[in-house]
């Protein structure tokens, strides 16, 4: 499930915020460091992470630790989904 979650997120970072066909990011790679995503960019990502995993990020959730790279969101993303 982690690796089906993993890709979806990468899938969805790739669409709507890397716009060369060249560009790449790592699991461990800042989005909000690397520009690739801005504060917008996350109400985007949380909105779509709620409507795709039908969860809901509480606004204490909205942290680094949870939504700043591919690998914290999967992480994330794994925890909350074994919760409910």
């Amino acid at each position: 499930m982690t690796e089906a979650i993993e890709d979806t997120v990468r899938e969805f970072i790739a669409e709507n915020f890397l716009f060369r066909a060249d560009a790449e990011v790592s699991d461990e790679q800042s989005l909000l460091d690397t520009g690739v995503m801005d504060s917008t960019g996350v109400l985007e990502l949380i909105a779509f992470l709620e409507q795709t995993y039908g969860i809901t990020v509480a606004d204490e959730e909205i942290v680094p630790e949870n939504l700043d790279s591919i690998s914290n969101m999967t992480s994330y993303l794994s925890t909350k989904l074994a919760a409910a």
